[in-house]
Order: structure tokens, then C-alpha cells, then sequence
């Protein structure tokens, strides 16, 4: 637990994930908030009571709950405080916390189609049967206020909601312009890179690209005028001008790799990926497949490769 100053205090809870500790904030203002709810778990409920606690605080003293995404990690404990009378945030959240049937099933069609555009062997495909894995960390609920970008945050006026769509479809950040606080959730990260995930498309149209959501919101970060960053996991940092065009240049980097393995022959996102996730693809298949088509829609946005489908499965190809 940290007291960042009057209105702010960071509070961190376990997770049993890979990312490790998430942080949630107590936000305070005309009303008491919490930015973020941890991951559904005995462990992280008690050590945000006593951090709760240690800053005068109990679980029914909290009246709103902000969310940066819709993450298990970070709508973990929603259902747990008695007094909340609202919860804010992206519209696509809601899908979420309310468990919806007709949007999760849409959302596992998609993935099964798309492994086998990727041109994924069938005997790797078992992972498509753990997506709804997560939501047993996840809280449950319903979004109550529908936060877009440039709205003031509810009963915080001096904050401003910011899109910062890419690792997430719902993900939010908000700016405190007066100081340049910037409370990021999983958007700004020091120690690593948030890696921009694939998502099914709500409405049934296009699938988003996250790749370039993500950089392309990187990009607006550096014009905001952000002087401290309050992120979900690793510590509070300050140096932005320098971070951003460090993770820019790093994921062209690996997209350049991406590039010189299609200059040999056409090839689909599951043999690019094999090859640049060596190691990891075959226990997170899911997420190598997610980043190894963010490299492929950069390289197709920058007009370096093109693409054809053949018997179903989809090639690149350097042009």
C-alpha cells in the first residue's frame, strides 16, 4: 500500500498469474472510488481489506468501482463490496461481468474459425476449449456508467477519460491534466510490454487490430502531457518520452524478424509463429497466435506484405 498523495493510495494484491501482483487504486473525490478490483481470489480479498484498513478504509466504505478493461485480473472482486451504487466503465465490459451467452459463444466461434485461417493443426486446437477458463478469477455484475473517451470520470471531474484500446477492446486509462497523472491499467507498463491481444469482434464485423490500436494510442500518449504513470502492475514511473519510442522501435523490430522469414516463401501466422515463439507456442498458443498476427497486420498497415487464402488457410507474403 502507497499514499501517492491526498486523492490517490495504491493498493496490490496477488495474482495467480504470470504478470504477478496487480495494483488498484483508491481514488478519492466527491465520491469514494476504486479504480480496478484485483483477481477473484481468498488471497487477493484479504490483503486489500488490510490495505483498506491500514488507510482507514473498510470494503463498505467504497461507493463506485472504475475499470481500466475488462481483465479477470482487474474485475476480480466487483461483487464484493456492499455499498457500491455504481460501476463505470467501457461499454465491452459489461459483456464481461455479465456473463453473455450470445457474446461468448460468438466469441469461441471466432477463435475456431481463425485457428484455422492461421492454418493451426487440429491436435493444437485445445486451447479454444479454455477461453472462458479466466472468467473463474473474474467478478461478475453489470456496467452501470458507460465512460467514453473525453468524458470527466464520474465523481472525479478533474480526471479525463483517454481510449486506450489494444491490449484490451474495453481499455481505458484516465488523465489528471492539472499534474499530468495518468492512472494507465495495463496500457503503460515500465518493466514489460503489454502484449495487444486478439479479440473477437463485438458486433460481428471486422476482428479489431490490436497491434495497431495499441501503437497507434502509444503515439497519443507522448502529446498528453503525462508525468506520472499509476500503472496495473510494476511500479510508478515517470519517464514516458523515453519508454514509448522504446516499445515502438522494439515491436518493429520484431516485425522486421517477421518480415525477413516471409521473404523466403508464404507462409501462415501458426508456421511464422512456431518459428519466433519457438519455445512458448505450443503451452501459450493463444497468445503467440495474438502477437504473432499483431507483427503480421503492422507489416500489411505499412504495405510490406500481402496476403491470399488457399483452401481455407490464409498466407503472407513479402512484397
Amino acid at each position: 500500500m502507497k499514499v501517492m498523495d491526498k486523492t490517490i493510495s495504491q493498493i496490490t494484491v496477488p495474482t495467480p498469474f504470470a504478470v504477478g501482483d496487480t495494483h488498484v487504486y483508491l481514488l478519492k473525490g466527491d465520491i469514494l472510488s476504486l479504480v480496478d478490483a484485483g483477481v477473484k481470489t481468498k488471497e487477493a480479498w484479504e490483503a486489500l481489506k488490510d490495505q483498506l484498513n491500514e488507510l482507514g478504509y473498510t470494503p463498505a466504505d467504497i461507493e463506485q468501482i472504475i475499470l481500466t478493461h475488462h481483465h479477470p485480473d482487474h474485475i476480480g472482486l466487483v461483487d464484493q463490496f456492499p455499498r457500491v451504487k455504481q460501476i463505470a466503465a467501457h461499454e465491452n465490459v459489461d459483456l464481461w461481468l455479465s456473463r453473455n451467452e450470445t457474446f461468448f459463444q460468438r466469441y469461441e466461434a471466432f477463435f475456431a474459425d481463425f485457428f484455422i485461417k492461421c492454418g493451426v493443426p487440429s491436435e493444437y486446437r485445445d486451447v479454444l476449449k479454455k477461453l472462458r477458463g479466466p472468467l473463474n478469477f473474474a467478478g461478475s455484475g453489470h456496467v452501470d456508467t458507460i465512460m467514453k473517451a473525453g468524458d470527466p470520470l464520474p465523481g472525479h471531474n478533474d480526471w479525463q477519460v483517454i481510449d486506450t484500446r489494444g491490449h484490451a477492446q474495453s481499455h481505458l486509462s484516465f488523465l489528471r491534466e492539472c499534474d499530468g497523472a495518468f492512472i494507465g491499467g495495463d496500457h503503460l507498463l515500465q518493466h514489460i510490454s503489454s502484449n495487444p491481444l486478439l479479440e473477437a469482434p463485438v458486433d460481428g464485423g471486422d476482428r479489431p487490430k490490436p497491434m495497431l490500436q495499441y501503437r497507434a494510442n502509444l503515439i497519443k500518449c507522448l502529446h498528453l502531457g503525462i508525468r506520472t504513470v499509476f500503472p496495473g502492475h510494476g511500479e510508478v514511473f515517470s519517464d514516458v518520452a523515453s519508454l514509448i519510442p522504446s516499445r515502438l522501435k522494439k515491436q518493429e523490430q520484431r516485425a522486421d524478424h517477421v518480415l525477413t522469414l516471409l521473404k523466403d516463401h508464404p507462409q501462415s501466422i501458426f508456421e511464422i509463429c512456431r518459428q519466433i515463439f519457438a519455445k512458448q507456442y505450443k503451452s501459450q498458443l493463444d497468445l503467440t497466435i495474438s502477437e504473432t498476427t499483431g507483427q503480421l497486420d503492422y507489416l500489411e498497415d505499412e504495405g510490406l506484405v500481402g496476403k491470399s487464402l488457399e483452401d481455407g488457410v490464409c498466407y503472407y507474403y513479402a512484397k
